[in-house]
């Protein structure tokens, strides 16, 4: 039996990577420390919520202490670290935060480690702590351009960002320096359930079942590769479990899509679903567009975000020959996947959006 601590596990990766883990390692016990911001939901957590192996913190990682104290009663032996501040919008409007949870928070978290494991000898030879970052410190594609590698030099662009990369070199040096034993997976741009509603995806979904305009950034044509949230947690298993110490990974979903393709294909697949059951009419009957079968006129061209980088994509080869890793979903049935759960669950994205987080 492993004991992990997941910071963040309350957020959307996070907790599906807490669903993911428990169901496929249920005799393993599961901490998760979310100090609850605006992205933080512990109703994302629900499905476990009653696991007897599963336990609750609500706290900070900047406070060294709460998170000793988490490692020694718990016997942590396996963190696995999602917490972090992601929005690039907001990063650009108010960084601070970025700075003092994505740097001073994995700073305060290996400091914590390395006394627990390191200085008092803890789970000293059998610990791992696993940090999980962005292919945005990688900087920007463009159209011809071979997708990031692990080799790839940083050149992050906005301040979300440069928080990340400077974390990804905390993790790296704490390993060189002090010995401590780490793994870093960078992740191309998730998707699936319980994906906060005010990311490019859960937007058009939620907004085209309220008849709002689908705001659209410049010309649509930047592209991203997107993963399937259930894949990257896949990946992430596979590092922690085979991965080199001190090694980065890139996980991927070989699925390179302009943002307005995916708009557009969202548009198309509600349509069709408004068509085929009625009763979706009854649920959402806002959705005047899409009963219609003309949501992709809800489509709102809007003046670009400063700094917004092309193009990301990420090659996985070293994670495929090293772990074995390779995506299940491609994004036609990932996002058919996704378009259901958010049909389905207008419980928990209704209270969000009247509380107003939607930007």
């Amino acid at each position: 039996m492993s004991n992990l601590l997941v910071t963040g596990g309350a957020g959307f990766i996070g907790a599906n990577f807490v669903h993911y883990w428990m169901e496929n390692h249920p005799e393993d016990r599961i901490i998760v420390l979310d100090a609850l911001t605006y992205a933080g939901n512990k109703a994302n957590l629900n499905p476990v919520a009653k696991n007897t192996n599963f336990y609750f913190c609500h706290g900070n990682i900047c406070n060294t202490s709460l998170v000793e104290a988490l490692l020694k009663e718990y016997k942590i032996d396996t963190l696995v670290h999602f917490a972090a501040e992601s929005h690039v919008d907001r990063s650009i409007c108010g960084p601070d935060s970025f700075i003092e949870t994505n740097i001073i928070g994995t700073y305060s978290l290996l400091k914590a480690a390395k006394r627990v494991w390191l200085d008092e000898g803890i789970n000293k030879d059998s610990h791992r702590f696993h940090h999980v970052s962005t292919d945005e410190v990688y900087g920007a594609l463009n159209s011809e351009d071979s997708p990031f590698s692990e080799t790839t030099p940083y050149a992050p662009n906005s301040p979300y960002s440069a928080s990340k990369a400077a974390s990804d070199h905390l993790v790296r040096a704490f390993h060189h320096t002090y010995g401590l034993k780490i793994t870093t997976s960078n992740c191309s741009n998730n998707y699936g359930p319980y994906h906060f509603p005010e990311k490019l995806i859960p937007l058009v979904i939620t907004n085209i079942l309220q008849n709002k305009s689908l705001p659209i950034y410049g010309d649509g044509q930047q592209v991203r590769d997107w993963l399937f949230v259930a894949d990257h947690a896949r990946g992430i298993e596979l590092a922690i479990q085979k991965g080199e110490l001190g090694e980065c990974y890139n996980i991927g979903g070989n699925n390179e899509w302009t943002n307005i393709d995916i708009v557009k294909l969202i548009c198309k697949k509600i349509n069709k679903e408004f068509s085929r059951d009625p009763e979706l009419k009854k649920q959402y009957p806002l959705a005047v567009h899409a009963i219609q079968g003309r949501a992709q006129e809800l489509i709102n061209f809007i003046s670009d975000r400063p700094g917004h980088d092309r193009r990301y994509a990420v090659n996985t080869d070293k994670a495929v020959s090293q772990l074995g890793y390779q995506p299940s979903e491609f994004f036609e049935s990932g996002i058919q996947k996704t378009i259901s759960w958010y049909l389905k669950n207008d419980t928990w994205w209704r209270p969000i959006v009247l509380n107003n987080y939607q930007k």
